[in-house]
């Protein structure tokens, strides 16, 4: 995927609907929205995180500063394939993401030796975080986007996540998109991200709806699985990929 961002902050509000809610905010968007440049895809991410949890933990605390690592691809890739290596920090609700494109294997190896090739500020910073943490990966999780852009606003943007699903085992991106879903088929993801605040005609929107922000971490909902006190929704298993 040419001509992705790197480096941004902005602001970022979540919000769980019904197929009802949704169908009612597609017809109110249009004329304010167009499909983004990518359109419709699947995302593909290894959260890293301590032996113990640690980072996830202190996240669902919901402190003023959290971090987090995770290895991203756009679909299942190879090995020579374009994949993610990114750090991700929130501050005061404001979420900073930074990340440099390497190959598949280059992402599991960043993790595997605790070092990313590179000598630019933002490897400077997965380092640092790497040298910190010593995180390993601990779950993959999955999902496919709807994703629009404002009209009038260009920062504006508004996507919709389907059929999440999480794994434990097999971590690494390229050994397929498959695992248990962890929201029910009455459950779509929207997220709202934007500079500053969020456009007039979108705010009255989620009100006539009844659309309210909700705290939802993916990693997060996954882990609370693991405790015992979350539950799964069945299992999404399209045929296993094998390193290639």
């Amino acid at each position: 995927m040419d001509g992705i961002q790197n480096s941004f902050q902005r602001v970022e509000a979540k919000y769980l609907l019904t197929p009802r809610q949704y169908d009612s905010l597609r017809r109110g968007m249009e004329g304010h929205v167009r499909p983004d440049v990518y359109s419709h895809y699947t995302i593909c991410s290894i959260y890293c995180d301590t032996a113990d949890y640690s980072l996830i933990r202190a996240s669902l605390d919901k402190p003023i500063y959290k971090e987090k690592l995770r290895l991203r691809s756009y679909g299942v890739p190879g090995s020579r394939d374009a994949a993610f290596v990114e750090i991700k920090k929130k501050y005061d609700g404001v979420v900073y993401k930074r990340r440099v494109t390497v190959t598949a294997a280059e992402a599991a190896q960043a993790v595997s030796r605790r070092r990313l090739n590179g000598n630019d500020q933002i490897s400077r910073e997965i380092n640092w975080f790497l040298n910190k943490w010593q995180p390993r990966p601990a779950a993959y999780i999955g999902y496919d986007r709807e994703a629009w852009a404002g009209i009038e606003d260009s920062a504006l943007r508004i996507t919709f996540d389907t059929c999440l699903r999480a794994r434990c085992r097999d971590l690494d991106l390229r050994a397929g998109d498959y695992g248990e879903l962890l929201l029910s088929e009455d459950n779509i993801l929207m997220e709202l991200k934007f500079d500053g605040g969020a456009p007039l005609w979108l705010t009255r929107l989620l009100s006539e709806n009844a659309i309210f922000p909700t705290s939802f971490s993916k990693y997060g909902t996954y882990y609370k699985h693991l405790m015992g006190l979350s539950p799964v929704y069945g299992t999404y298993r399209p045929e296993v990929k094998r390193y290639a």
